[in-house]
């Protein structure tokens, strides 16, 4: 019973569909005796049915619920920025990673064109003051290393290069280490994006003024 309530509570959407349809069967077994409250029961319970499925349907519209994320920590070249484009050079790993800017926290991010989501460590999420949303569904990641339980949250804003992204749907996966992982729901936002050679171009749709980042 604890775990099921433990699981409940970490999947707010569902607790909120059970109860619903606890509240609408109350009022179905009290309407006869009380039916004021009987009706008012099974209304309430109706309407928590209706914004459970909304919501539901919202998050499914936003954001798919797994990412092939193949995520391993290495060293990274600096990127930068030529014309119109951030340039981000292919690092000895075989990967692209670039420094950011998330919520005004400094990290560094593997751009991983499989990858569905964007994806935060919790040390991330914690540095920059993110936190998952009280109606956020937990979802489960599939990567290379096997299914990683994660939170839905957003990020205010991310910078790196001349790429701004605001309000950017993302994952806090814990069991990743430190790594944080650029998916494909922020380079779809750009006007474009391709490689060539050993480097990957991005470039954005408003390209912003780039800031000087530091280094790890």
């Amino acid at each position: 019973m604890t775990d099921l309530f433990a699981f409940l509570l970490q999947q707010p959407l569902l607790l909120l569909a059970i109860t619903a349809i606890l509240v609408s069967v109350l009022g179905g077994m009290i309407l006869n005796a009380v039916p004021w409250l009987g009706r008012l029961l099974r209304g309430a319970g109706t309407l928590g049915l209706v914004a459970a499925l909304l919501l539901t349907v919202a998050q499914a519209a936003r954001m798919s619920g797994s990412s092939d994320a193949a995520l391993i920590w290495a060293g990274m070249q600096k990127q930068e920025v030529s014309g119109q484009a951030t340039r981000i050079p292919l690092s000895p790993d075989g990967h692209f990673w670039v420094t950011a800017r998330i919520n005004g926290q400094e990290r560094r991010f593997l751009v991983d064109t499989g990858a569905t989501l964007t994806a935060i460590s919790p040390s991330t999420a914690s540095a920059a003051g993110i936190e998952p949303g009280t109606l956020d569904r937990a979802i489960v990641l599939k990567t290379a290393n096997g299914e990683v339980a994660a939170r839905t949250a957003s990020i205010a804003e991310l910078r790196f290069g001349n790429v701004l992204a605001r309000d950017l749907d993302a994952v806090i996966a814990p069991g990743k280490g430190d790594t944080n992982v650029i998916g494909m729901n922020l380079l779809s936002r750009l006007a474009s994006w391709k490689v060539e050679g050993r480097t990957l171009i991005l470039e954005p749709k408003n390209p912003q003024p780039t800031e000087p980042q530091g280094s790890f």
